[in-house]
């Protein structure tokens, strides 16, 4: 390492500095301050009764991949009934809010009122069914937790999308193997 590999005071961005082993990696802060790091973000669909996962897809790491990972999951969903489809308030867009009535959807997104208006309003806060589904979000980052820890998903041992992808899937039905052996231990107790 000479002198031409420092890097100290040079901003890193995705147009800049590129992964040497996994070109498809992006750079992505989880949130203000942190550092930045190459990966991928995964994002999973799971029906909120049980807890089960319904479909996950790994996705670049770009400022709006989760919105428009909700939007193609959300495309997935089967039936022609109304559904309602819970998120945090990362998802509190009206672009995405007003996406997901458009589908036939109703969002049951938390409110980010913090320095601006919320896109969900009071018909969809005054209903019993959004105050019920609040709570059960958080099932979604106890999935999360379980596949990073148990599923390995933390530190991927993986290269491309395509791999990382096919492993966040097999991960996510191992948790649905072991939420199920949970959920018939509860109903038999």
């Amino acid at each position: 390492m000479g002198a031409e590999a420092n890097f100290h005071g040079q901003r890193r961005r995705n147009d800049t500095h590129q992964s040497t082993t996994d070109p498809e990696a992006r750079l992505f802060k989880k949130s203000k301050g942190s550092e930045a790091k190459l990966g991928y973000l995964g994002h999973v669909l799971m029906e909120n009764r049980n807890g089960l996962l319904v479909q996950a897809v790994v996705t670049p790491a770009t400022g709006t991949a989760e919105r428009n990972a909700a939007l193609l999951l959300a495309e997935k969903i089967p039936g022609m009934r109304r559904v309602t489809l819970g998120a945090d308030k990362a998802y509190d867009t009206r672009e995405l809010v007003g996406e997901l009535r458009r589908m036939n959807i109703t969002p049951h997104v938390a409110q980010n009122n913090i320095n601006r208006s919320s896109a969900i309003d009071g018909r969809t806060t005054a209903r019993p069914s959004y105050a019920i589904s609040q709570p059960k979000r958080k099932r979604v980052e106890q999935s999360f937790a379980w596949m990073k820890m148990t599923g390995l998903l933390r530190k991927v041992r993986f290269r491309g999308r395509e791999k990382v992808g096919g492993w966040m899937k097999w991960v996510g039905v191992a948790y649905n193997l072991v939420r199920l052996r949970n959920l018939e231990a509860e109903a038999t107790a």
